[in-house]
């Protein structure tokens, strides 16, 4: 992996759990596991305002973790997705940082057994 490739990973990463620190994004994240809603439905079903509906989608589509899409009936409907593939490098970073931790227990393991 290249510096440059390294250094976007680990904002992608950053981007991702930021946008998850806070549980209402998180809990618009689990809504749009069943599959594509609107802003409008999104805010009832999380139990927000619309302005701060609007506050955590744009974070959320900023880190990529969801996309948005037009209607062709009605450009000015917003209708969100969740896009599975930008938790990819979250995912990447969890199993490095586990392989780590187990590598060090056993390690420690090891060195206590002698």
């Amino acid at each position: 992996m290249t510096r440059k490739t390294g250094r976007a990973k680990t904002q992608t990463v950053d981007a991702v759990l930021a946008a998850l620190a806070d549980p209402q994004r998180r809990k618009v994240v689990d809504v749009l596991r069943a599959g594509p809603r609107n802003a409008g439905d999104l805010s009832r079903l999380v139990g927000v305002s619309a302005p701060a509906m609007s506050r955590h989608l744009r974070m959320l589509k900023g880190s990529g973790i969801v996309s948005e899409t037009h209607p062709d009936y009605d450009a000015r409907v917003r209708v969100y997705a969740l896009r599975t593939e930008s938790l990819g490098a979250l995912k990447d970073w969890l199993e490095t940082t586990e392989r780590l931790w187990a590598d060090q227990l056993a390690a420690f393991k090891t060195h206590l057994e002698r």
